[in-house]
């Protein structure tokens, strides 16, 4: 049994509102950041669009940014172990620049 003495970490409850549980679709992520905070800007990307728009803007202060990487690394690794590997698209080889994956074949600079 647990010592008495030990206190529970509290419970947050945590309320979605039904604006919000309805989510918002994006096709790429951009990340940046300075010395006191990460901003990830969610992108909604249509084909033959020449202009993106943002969906959605979380900023984060770094220690909650590290949070995060370890939370969707986690899991990403049980979805891995139930559903297996995800497999990211290789580039073309005569693709020139970064070696990162951008939808709709977008260059650095463009987004």
């Amino acid at each position: 049994m647990a010592n008495e003495n030990e206190q529970k970490a509290p419970q947050i409850q945590i309320e979605v509102k039904p604006e919000i549980a309805m989510g918002t679709y994006a096709n790429l992520a951009v990340v940046t950041h300075s010395q006191s905070e990460f901003v990830l800007d969610f992108v909604s990307m249509l084909p033959g669009m020449p202009k993106a728009e943002v969906a959605s803007r979380v900023i984060l202060v770094p220690e909650h940014a590290k949070r995060l990487l370890f939370a969707i690394q986690d899991n990403i690794q049980k979805y891995e172990a139930q559903f297996g590997p995800i497999e990211l698209p290789q580039p073309k080889a005569k693709q020139e620049g970064p070696k990162t994956i951008a939808p709709f074949n977008i260059k650095k600079g463009d987004a």
